[in-house]
Order: C-alpha cells, then structure tokens, then sequence
C-alpha cells in the first residue's frame, strides 16, 4: 500500500510544482527581500520552498529538485504589507521625516531555518552572530503568522531580547498569557461567535446532521469544544469529528484513513471544516479534497481558496460558505496591486517568481533575468481563482499590524521631542523592547475607519460576512457575499441571508438537506433509536385520541375531552354534540311506540267508562281498573320524557314523574289482587274479612304507596337530583348529552 501512496504523491506534484525553464535561477536568489529604511519592520511569510528527491522505491526524479510557488493568498498578504508600508511613507502625518523599510524572510517549517531567520532579524547579518561585523540591526518589530507550534521554535529566542512580535494570524486565545509570552501581540479581531454564527446557518437551513473536521492543534480543540457545545444546545447532532493533522509528514496516515473518512460522510450532506493551519501548503487539505466530494463545505477564512480552486472537473468545494471577518475595503490597494511588476521592483524575489509562474516568462541565462513575459501583465487582470484583488483576513490583519507598528513608533518618538529622532545621515537606533510600553497600549482607526488594538481585553468580538464560491463557469472561482452574522445584533436578528443568491454544490440554487433521519410528520411522534444521537429516531404514529400537529414532535398530545383526533392524528375535531332526538330512528320508534301504547291504553279506558254499568266492569273493581288504565296511561306519556334535549326540569322529571305514575299503576294492581284474594276469604265464616272488603280497605294502599314514593322523591331531590350531563366516550366523536341520576343510593330504592 505505501509505494502506491507515494506514487499518488509524485502524480500530485505536478500540480504543485512550477514548471520553469531554469529553476536554478529561482534557486540562486535570496528567500528574503529588504526595503531598506530608517526603521525597519520585519516579517516572515510563507511563499515558496524547493523540494529534493533522490529517488524512493525506484522512482526516479525527472530533475534534482522542485520549486513549489508560493499561494495566491499569502503572496496579497506579502502585497498588503508593502503597500502598508509606502502608504505609510506618503503620510505626512504619521512617522514624519521617517521613512519605514522592511525585511521579509521566507517562512518554512524548518527548524534551523526558522532560528537562522530569526538571527538575521536580530542581528542585521547573514552569518555566525558575534563572529563578523556588519550592519546594525534597525528592525523595530517582527510581523508573523505566528502558530502556537511556531512560537515553541522562535519565541523563546525572540524573548530572550524582548523583540516585539506582532502575530496576523486568527486570533489565538492561548497566545494571549503576557507571562508566558510576553512580547508577542496579536491584531486579529478575536472568534468568539464563530461557533454560534456557524450553528445559527446550521438552524437557518434545519441542517441537524452535521460533520465536523477540525485541524489539530490548541485553536482546533477550543473550536471544537465551543461548536459541540452550541450543537447540543441547539439540538444539531454530530455525525463524526475528524482531527486533521497539518503537518505534511501525516500525508501518508491521512491517506491511509480515507476509506473511514468516505464511510462517515457518505450519509452527511453538510460538513464544518475548521482550519488553521501555519502552512499554506497544507497537504491533508488536498487530500480531503481529493477524497470528499458533493458536500456542503463551512468554513472560517483560513481556508485557502486558491488551493480549492484549481480547475477540477468536478469542483467539491463549489458552492461553499465561508465566515469571514466583516472589514471595510481599503482604498488604493487593488490601483497598488496592478502598477506591481517586477521590472519596478527588480530585486524582489517573491514578485519575480510570482510572475514567472502565471505569465509564463523565462529567464535569460547571464542574468537570471525575466524575458519572454506576457505583454501588459499584471496579476489584477488574473481570474479570481488564481489572484483575487479583494483584500482577505490575512492580508487586512497584516496592513492594520503594519499601521499598529507605525502608530506606536510615532507615539514613542512624540515621547521623545527632546531630541531629534535621526541627525543628518545616521540611522536611527533604538532598542526594540521600548516599543512594548506603546504596542501595548496603542489604539487607533486605521484609513478605512475600522478600530485597531493590540489589547486583548479590549478587542471587539468580530462580525462575520458569510461568503459563497461560484465555480461557474469552470475555475471562476467568483466570491459572493451572501449574507452577514452580528454578535451585537438582537436575539433572532443576528444572521441576515440571501438564500437566492447562494450557489450550491450541484450548481443549482436548492437548499441541501443534512439530517440523520427524515422529519416526523403531523400524526407521529419521534421515537429514538437505542445507542444512536439524537438526531436519529423513528417515526410511530401516536396512539387513540392522541396527536401531533407538528413536525418532529417528542410526545403527542392528548384531545380535550370535547374534541376527538382526525383519521390523521394531527388535530383534534370538536365533537357532535347528540342526544336521543324525535327525528334519529331510534326516537321515532320509542315515540311511536309510546304513543300507539298510550292511544291503546285510552281506548282500552273508553271502553270502560262506556260499559261502566255492566256487571264485568263493577266485578273488576270499576274505581281501581280507571285508575290503573290512567296511570298506565301516563306511563307510556312518560317515555316522552327521555326524548329530544335534556334539560333541568325533563332530567327531574323523568325519574319521579314516572316512578309516582308507575306506583300508582303496581298499587292499583296490587289492590285488585288483594280485594280478590279477600272476595276469596269472605266466603269463610268471619266477620272481620267481611268488614275489610265492604269499607274499600284495599283501595288504601294506592295513596300509601304513593306517599311512599312521594317521600323518598323528595329525599333524592333534597340531597342530590338528577342533572344534565355529558357522556364523551360512550360514542367516537360524539358528546352525548344525558341526564345524570344524581345519588344512585336514592335511586335504587324508588
């Protein structure tokens, strides 16, 4: 498996490497470049190196060595600097009378290299400090991008002489120890609400299934630790978290992790990719770029555009969405770029390789001079993809370091108008420790009238402009903002987004999707998946009478009492308010079933009363059969009672009313029976019988059982009636409205 990576590497640096007609020349000239002035201000930036192969595994070398160029974005911030620098020299107003130089020293990873540049800034010579004389030192200050392992390798050094150390680097909150580095300051706006701004664009789209791949390093945890936090809060799952190394060397295990790396992401549409690397040529970035494709890529601004923004067939980082901090343009920088050739700065190194590579020009042999460039070159006229004018993070930091650097030498030569800075050809000297006392304090506003200091407790949390990369045409690589983050903003005011305006990565302006499982519709409820996130669930319809009229909803909701849940589940209908009416079938039937029963029951009656004189009426007790036919009578007129809308009165008078007519009707029964069970008797010798039948004994027990009734009527009405009530369970959908008994203990016994 090695000899097949490797192979991949030298298929890869083709890519890489500039194909010049003679590299020696580029080979032979200093890695630094120096403006010489009355103060000088240094700087280490990363532009280019060479790489040497000797062959491995049997694969030879077509030349000795490769020159890898510089990117397009550290060659601005190269720019940004020196035009700091002569903007500041036109300014009567700052540094008056003295003219600013600088001294670049190309940045490689490189121990002793690192170290070697570092002595040449202190000491102001290119060989074995304190064996040779030469020039004094009149550098005042040292701009980098400096990296908390950077700072392992020259801070110490840098220390021991208390050189300041301006860093153009994002904002690192472990730099930020004025014990442990005490010499060091940093110009970048800090980065506290990336991580809220990020998971806010994460809401704005209801991306819940996200992936994190986070550069290793102090920076790279403290992200990671504030993004998860925010994610969790906000209820965004994590679907994997990959620690990317930025050094070179990890090429190979990068490599080795790409069929894992594939696994995860191939069911994430959306991943969060934190940079923050010291070395623009950041190989794992190549490879991640090689290997992940047809996501959707968010990102802070170190990530390096220009890397991305080769011409690929298939771009996977078209459509990204990159924060950026919000600054305003600084005028005359893209006039600066274009009038950059380097036939006007013939001894600059970096300008000269830099045109070398994209104007396609060739070196003439005595000299090593350019010839044969593209007539009216300039590297403003370039595509975006391979120089944009607009001014990045980096480059901003950097032109406001320079300006900081300035304003604290004018502060501290102000402070000394005792006597002239510099007298007729001399140079001015002073230590650079003294400059502390003013960097520390310095504060200004810098030409574009943004707010610059180098105090970390009054540093303003920046704002982020929210940036999308259009790769239509093929390798445009066109920067769009699309929409902005403000801390300072109110609660659901702080990211403005122009979704029409975004391109994603299929070249189309449809929002993506990222979720673990597809959202809960109305009518089901979340159910989550046993040793998954959160994110992951299933969907399980709620149960009877219960729903969710929402999406994604945790727990559905029961119906009121008086409403019942559709066929769907997601909401809850009032229910039919019934009762036994005259017009359903059930109540006609009664109806005409009581009534046919009462006209029987009259006739019945009539009858009675018109044969009353006859000797089978009087036998049958003609009084008590009357009373027995009414009362019956107003038993079956009493069903009417249970039908159409219960109110008040008919549920009271239900129960009673037929309970005394109904007595009245056993009674009437119950005296006949007794009158002919002591007709019976009567024929036995007794007076007492006799007595019994002729004075209507047996008609008594109508009024007493009636009274009876009566009584324990009021009873029941007296401690706790029948009432209107509603029955919601008996009938789906139905509320049926019903008389209740009231006290069943005096119901029972009437």
């Amino acid at each position: 498996m090695l000899p097949l990576i490797v192979i991949f590497l030298l298929l890869q640096l083709p890519a890489l490497v500039c194909t010049f007609d003679n590299e020696a020349c580029l080979h032979r000239r200093s890695t630094s470049v120096r403006k010489d002035g009355d103060v000088v201000i240094g700087g280490f930036l990363s532009l280019y190196f060479f790489m040497y192969y000797t062959g491995v595994f049997g694969i030879k070398p077509t030349r000795e060595f490769y020159f890898v160029p510089l990117m397009p974005s550290n060659y601005q911030n190269y720019l940004a600097f020196a035009f700091a620098i002569e903007e500041i020299n036109r300014n009567p107003h700052l540094l008056p009378n003295i003219s600013l130089g600088y001294e670049f020293h190309n940045f490689i990873s490189c121990h002793w290299m690192m170290l070697e540049s570092s002595f040449i800034l202190l000491t102001g010579q290119h060989e074995i400090p304190n064996y040779m004389c030469g020039r004094e030192s009149k550098c005042a200050a040292v701009l980098t991008e400096m990296s908390w392992g950077t700072l392992g390798q020259i801070g110490p050094l840098l220390d021991l002489y208390r050189f300041p150390q301006v860093s153009f680097g994002a904002f690192d909150p472990t730099l930020t120890d004025s014990v442990q580095y005490p010499s060091l300051y940093q110009v970048a706006p800090k980065d506290t609400y990336l991580a809220l701004a990020m998971v806010s664009l994460m809401l704005h789209f209801h991306w819940t299934w996200v992936g994190l791949l986070i550069t290793e390093g102090q920076k790279g945890l403290q992200f990671l630790s504030n993004v998860r936090a925010e994610m969790d809060r906000n209820r965004v799952c994590v679907a994997f978290v990959r620690m990317i190394s930025t050094v070179a060397v990890s090429y190979l295990s990068a490599a080795k992790k790409h069929d894992v790396l594939t696994a995860e992401t191939a069911f994430v549409n959306v991943v969060v990719a934190y940079f923050d690397t010291e070395s623009a040529q950041d190989v794992n970035y190549n490879i991640v770029q090689d290997l992940v494709t047809w996501k959707v890529w968010v990102t802070n601004s170190r990530w390096q555009a220009d890397l991305a923004g080769r011409d690929f067939i298939l771009d996977p980082f078209h459509g990204i969405l990159v924060f950026s901090h919000h600054h305003k343009e600084i005028s005359g920088f893209k006039n600066f770029v274009q009038a950059v050739t380097p036939f006007k700065y013939p001894e600059d190194t970096y300008i000269i390789t830099y045109w070398s590579k994209n104007f396609h020009c060739s070196f003439s042999e005595p000299n090593c001079s350019l010839k044969n460039c593209t007539p009216n070159a300039s590297v403003a006229s370039l595509p975006p993809n391979r120089f944009d004018t607009a001014m990045s993070d980096g480059s901003y930091n950097i032109y406001n370091a320079v300006y900081a650097v300035a304003h604290a030498l004018h502060a501290m030569l102000l402070e000394e108008v005792q006597g002239p800075p510099m007298r007729n050809g001399e140079v001015m000297m002073f230590p650079p420790w003294k400059l502390h006392r003013f960097l520390k304090n310095i504060q200004f506003h810098n030409p574009a009238g943004d707010q610059v200091n180098l105090d970390d407790r009054r540093k303003l949390d920046s704002e982020y402009d929210i940036l999308n990369f259009w790769n239509f045409p093929e390798g445009l690589r066109l920067k769009v903002k699309v929409g902005t983050f403000s801390s300072h903003a109110p609660r659901g005011q702080k990211m403005t987004l122009s979704e029409d305006m975004i391109e994603w990565a299929t070249g189309t302006t449809e929002t993506h999707y990222s979720v673990c499982s597809e959202s809960c519709n109305p009518g089901l409820r979340k159910s989550p998946q046993e040793g998954k996130a959160a994110c992951c669930f299933d969907c399980t319809p709620c149960a009877d009478n219960e729903i969710s009229n929402g999406t994604d909803m945790e727990q559905c909701v029961k119906c009121p009492d008086h409403q019942y849940a559709n066929t769907q589940r997601n909401h809850c209908l009032q229910k039919a308010v019934t009762f036994l009416a005259y017009e359903d079938s059930l109540g006609k039937a009664l109806a005409s079933t009581a009534l046919s029963l009462t006209v029987l029951t009259a006739l019945v009656l009539q009858l009675y009363v018109k044969h009353r004189h006859t000797p089978i009426v009087k036998a049958n007790n003609r009084a008590l059969s009357y009373t027995l036919l009414i009362s019956l009578t107003c038993c079956f007129l009493c069903s009417l009672l249970f039908i159409g809308r219960p109110s008040t009165a008919t549920c009271i008078l239900q129960q009673t009313t037929f309970g005394a007519v109904f007595t009245v009707a056993i009674s009437s029964v119950l005296a006949k029976t007794i009158t002919v069970v002591l007709a019976f008797k009567v024929t036995a010798p007794g007076r007492r019988m006799r007595q019994l039948l002729v004075s209507g004994a047996p008609n008594s027990i109508i009024p007493i059982c009636s009274l009876i009734q009566l009584t324990l009527c009021e009873v029941w009405m007296g401690t706790n009636p029948p009432y209107i009530d509603t029955d919601a369970h008996s009938e789906h959908g139905h509320i049926i409205i019903v008389c209740n008994k009231g006290s069943l203990t005096d119901f029972y016994p009437e």
